[in-house]
């Protein structure tokens, strides 16, 4: 078979500079960091742009935007520079260490209960990789953020994505000692109507969110009431329930500390039993880089050992 050059040197380093650029989101920040003037970086992605026919960036005086196609192109161009980098250390007989930037998203419970202290390990195995960890109860935007992969709790269905289970957060209702002696201790569900309930609002909706019980075998959702709501992070609920503020429903994992020293008691006990699904989340059909292929082998690697057992 014949084969022709397609590509040229001056062409590989345009590619090289269009990705720079469509990761920092910013000619300037790219020009810096390959060492030449903005100026050449915008020459290059106009070369590029005449080539394919169209664009990739919507340019203002402030700051430059992959348009759908220009993130498409990012994407194929990222994963093919990444595997020329790999397959060189392979041919040179260097060892192949994943490295570079994996950027997360994970919610505020996960982050500080199970991911954060985990991370230490992953960069003891893979000293290379830095990692930015983006901690919020937002979803985000793979395309527009640049985001490699995500932590969620009720992941829904999604085509484009691919969903890794990594355990199921039982779901418990504690309060304050100081609460029960002087609110007295639920025995029942109907009884939750005469507590002070802390509210927790989904930050996708706003909508209130039900608590979540088990009884006589079939699962019950109750919508309870109370003078206080937090939104954005679930861990304010907990806090307010550390406080003597009323009861809470919480993950197991988030309160077990505080179960543990008394500090906090469960009630409710025989209607427990309920979860919800934790994922790891990344795009579908994506070329995974090393990292993130590395870090989600690890992070699946843990939720069958630390990540579902109880931490000390």
């Amino acid at each position: 078979m014949n084969m022709h050059r397609q590509f040229d040197d001056v062409l590989l380093g345009s590619i090289e500079l269009f990705c720079l650029a469509a990761e920092s989101g910013n000619f300037t920040a790219a020009a810096n960091v390959a060492g030449v003037t903005p100026a050449a970086v915008s020459r290059s992605i106009s070369r590029l742009e005449k080539r394919l026919g169209v664009r990739l960036f919507v340019r203002s005086t402030r700051s430059s935007r992959l348009t759908e196609a220009g993130r498409e192109y990012f994407e194929q161009c990222r994963s093919a520079l990444q595997q020329l980098v790999e397959a060189e250390r392979k041919v040179s007989g260097e060892q192949v260490q994943p490295g570079g930037t994996i950027r997360i998203s994970a919610p505020t419970p996960y982050a500080h209960h199970r991911l954060l202290p985990l991370l230490p390990a992953f960069r003891s195995r893979y000293p290379l990789i830095r990692v930015e960890a983006h901690i919020s109860n937002r979803n985000i935007d793979f395309h527009e953020e640049n985001f490699d992969v995500a932590i969620r709790f009720r992941a829904q269905p999604d085509s484009t994505m691919v969903a890794r289970h990594l355990e199921d957060a039982e779901l418990v209702v504690v309060a304050h000692p100081q609460y029960l002696r002087r609110a007295g201790r639920p025995s029942t569900l109907a009884d939750l109507a005469q507590h002070e309930c802390i509210q927790f609002d989904l930050p996708s909706s706003g909508r209130q969110i039900a608590w979540l019980f088990r009884e006589d075998g079939r699962d019950k959702e109750v919508v309870s009431a109370g003078h206080y709501s937090c939104a954005e992070d679930v861990l304010g609920g907990v806090t307010l329930a550390r406080a003597g503020a009323g009861l809470f429903q919480a993950y197991r994992f988030v309160v077990e500390k505080e179960l543990a020293s008394g500090e906090l008691v469960e009630v409710l006990q025989p209607f427990g039993g309920r979860s919800r699904p934790v994922s790891l989340m990344y795009p579908h059909g994506r070329l995974l880089p090393s990292r993130v292929r590395a870090f989600i082998d690890f992070l699946m690697e843990q939720g069958h050992t630390a990540l579902s057992k109880p931490r000390a």
